[in-house]
């Protein structure tokens, strides 16, 4: 499977990643992608850059070492009502917005709610992916989330980083396996994130490979292979 894109990915400026962007879109080059996407944390995860840092997002080249630079962010779904945090007025700087839960950031309640709230920022027209919903931050009814996918234009993210051995994450796995079952069941696509903090684990999707061969993942249903087909799914318009 020849990967083009990795659409989440994080700086030295979040706070508590390693790698500059230079660094990052390097390593992008050296493993053939042509899009990279920088997306730092949004604000109310401890370390994240102020918002004023999104304000300058314009200074950095659309082209690094060959990469397309795809300027976004993880915003956080930050309460039970699906708002995230930071205000409509940064969207338009982005080319691309992820969304998702963090519980040091999110009040976790019942599945139900758990689940509407991540449903909202769904619905939310400028949100593009939700990051690791079936890493278990939140109890979530994933199949209503596979439903909503093609509803609202939304990709799920299979995250390899909540999949790594050393995140010590009970319930990872045994979600992502369901989220993979029901995506191919509802024919509905998803998005590979390496949600990388280093420029090593740059499209690094190790333990997400694992799961695609065991449940015979279509390669049709994965939007890493073509931009095209991202933009299509997504209805960006990005190159």
């Amino acid at each position: 499977m020849k990967i083009v894109l990795d659409l989440h990915t994080h700086s030295i400026a979040s706070g508590h990643a390693y790698s500059t962007i230079q660094e990052m879109a390097a390593a992008a080059a050296e493993k053939g992608l042509s899009f990279l996407g920088i997306t730092e944390h949004g604000p109310l995860v401890p370390g994240a850059p102020d918002p004023i840092y999104f304000r300058n997002l314009h200074c950095i080249p659309k082209v690094i070492s060959g990469v397309r630079i795809l300027h976004g962010a993880e915003l956080n779904i930050c309460d039970l009502q699906g708002n995230l945090d930071l205000g409509e007025e940064y969207y338009k700087r982005f080319d691309h917005v992820v969304a998702g839960v963090h519980k040091v950031c999110f009040p976790a309640s019942t599945q139900t709610k758990n689940t509407d709230a991540v449903l909202a920022a769904m619905h939310n027209p400028r949100v593009n992916i939700i990051s690791h919903p079936a890493d278990g931050a939140a109890t979530v009814n994933l199949e209503a989330l596979v439903r909503a996918s093609r509803e609202t234009a939304t990709l799920l993210e299979v995250n390899n980083s909540s999949l790594s051995p050393q995140r010590k994450n009970p319930v990872a796995r045994a979600l992502n396996t369901e989220m993979l079952q029901l995506c191919r069941k509802y024919d509905v696509p998803v998005i590979l994130g390496s949600d990388a903090h280093i420029s090593f684990s740059i499209a690094d999707y190790t333990h997400v490979y694992e799961l695609l061969r065991e449940t015979a993942f279509p390669e049709e249903l994965i939007v890493n292979t073509d931009m095209h087909r991202f933009n299509r799914f997504t209805g960006l318009q990005l190159a």
